[in-house]
């Protein structure tokens, strides 16, 4: 598991160019044949993927540079110097709109461009979704990044007039904001393309809910349970966990089912049939939210009071199944888990996750540790949402330690790569290590702190911590239990 802005190399951030080639190469020699990304959409709100401006749209700052450089797409350019080991966003953000900018005007000045064909008919066949999207963050662009809540009232409402007019005026940033997005599924389709034809397949992540500050919203409001100023009534998140006292507070619309059952749950097909066009499996974030969601009223601070809401979970994905065929999706099974959910996953034949860091708590009973799985299981040493291995050993208790020792009959200075031996070992088909834990890095290399707003998603690996005999140890545990095939 790596998410695209991690990888080393690029501008700033990680991208979908060579470096991204480089790791797939990297992953098909140690016999892997699968990479996790996190959601690839426009980070909004802290510069997280699971606050995304679009449910459909890529993320600009993922199109490699140098990529459109050898292709003719950008002139040279000078570079200002970025840290190596974090991205600064709001800097890498605003140095690459120009690059594209460049890039844009680049095409616009070469009538016979072969890519102006094509571009042109991405724009007619993404027309669904792209043209609402492009005129959101152009409008979103014009009036300083204010929230859409706060626009003039046109506009919040879509008046067709108004929106007729913001068209006509914003042309030209919606062909460029467009071309942005052009590029970047030509980009992610050539990076599909490239790991297929070394065996490797994508995993992407899919959250189910989409951010208040996003297009879907915008464009959709009758999809969402907002009120007469289109704001949320009541908004997501969780009950107090394993991550946080109060709970979390993810401020989410959440979605209308009455409205979605209507239409047919066309939304939930179409986003689903574009996720699916991307990547090869799907984890969804959340899956507990399609048996029931946690409704918070939207004026409390904390998501300690609130209530539980039923959701048509299984009709949403019987419909899904008919239309789509079969899904290739992970359900994402952690926290307060009912049996009303474990039920719906099993029905759906939808394999679970479970989590190393969380099995060495509750003695021989806990359900994450190895001997307990199922073969429909998908193991994970942590995720994304935790500390590292090594930072998480090395807060354990005492007990824990010894514990740990004793399952895994490992040492202290073992314990990381014990954790993943034990992974590959178990019966589950599928398992997934973090980067981070391959390459034994401490806390300081953790993605992100739940809970907290600032300081979240910026990690980035560096060449020099990418050191092959830890791949060349992947690979030996690959092929001893089979994982190869």
């Amino acid at each position: 598991m790596l998410h695209l802005t991690s990888l080393p190399g690029g501008h700033g951030i990680g991208d979908l160019g060579a470096a991204a080639h480089q790791f797939v190469d990297t992953l098909a020699a140690a016999k892997q044949t699968w990479w996790q990304m996190l959601p690839l959409g426009p980070a909004g709100a802290g510069d997280s993927p699971y606050q995304a401006y679009s449910a459909f749209a890529g993320n600009p700052n993922l199109i490699s540079l140098d990529a459109l450089v050898e292709e003719g797409l950008l002139e040279q350019f000078e570079q200002p110097e970025f840290p190596a080991r974090r991205v600064d966003f709001r800097r890498v953000s605003r140095w690459k709109e120009r690059q594209l900018v460049n890039a844009w005007f680049l095409l616009r000045r070469n009538h016979d461009h072969p890519l102006r064909l094509a571009f042109k008919r991405f724009r007619r066949e993404q027309s669904w979704w792209l043209e609402g999207f492009a005129l959101f963050m152009a409008l979103k662009q014009s009036f300083g990044e204010k929230s859409w809540t706060n626009w003039p009232r046109e506009l919040v409402r879509r008046e067709p007039r108004a929106i007729a007019n913001a068209q006509r005026e914003f042309e030209p940033d919606i062909e460029r904001i467009s071309y942005e997005q052009f590029l970047f599924f030509r980009q992610l389709d050539a990076l599909r393309r490239h790991a297929k034809s070394k065996g490797v397949k994508l995993i992407g992540d899919l959250p189910i809910f989409v951010s208040p500050e996003s297009a879907d919203v915008w464009t959709n409001p009758h999809l969402f349970l907002l009120d007469r100023d289109r704001r949320p009534k009541v908004v997501a998140g969780v009950p107090p966990d394993y991550f946080s006292k109060t709970g979390q507070r993810w401020g989410n619309p959440l979605y209308d089912w009455k409205a979605m059952q209507q239409e047919g749950y066309r939304w939930w097909i179409q986003r689903i049939r574009a996720t699916l066009d991307q990547v090869d499996l799907v984890r969804i974030d959340h899956f507990r939210g399609f048996a029931a969601s946690w409704h918070v009223p939207a004026h409390l601070p904390t998501a300690e009071k609130g209530r539980w809401v039923k959701t048509p979970g299984r009709e949403l994905f019987e419909v899904l199944h008919k239309e789509l065929g079969e899904l290739p999706f992970i359900a994402e099974d952690l926290g307060l888990i009912t049996p009303d959910v474990e039920r719906l996953r099993d029905e759906l034949g939808l394999p679970g996750m479970r989590v190393l860091q969380f099995a060495f708590g509750d003695g021989a009973d806990n359900p994450f540790l190895p001997h307990r799985y199922v073969r429909n299981t998908v193991v994970y040493t942590g995720t994304h949402d935790n500390d590292t291995t090594a930072g998480w050993y090395r807060e354990l208790t005492k007990e824990q330690k010894a514990f740990v020792r004793r399952y895994a009959r490992t040492s202290d200075r073992e314990a990381v790569w014990s954790l993943v031996r034990l992974a590959w070992s178990s019966v589950a088909d599928l398992a997934i290590v973090p980067l981070q834990d391959l390459l034994e890095l401490d806390a300081d290399a953790r993605m992100n702190l739940p809970g907290s707003s600032t300081g979240n998603w910026s990690w980035r690996v560096r060449p020099p911590q990418l050191r092959p005999a830890n791949f060349d140890r992947l690979r030996d545990l690959t092929e001893t239990f089979g994982r190869s095939k």
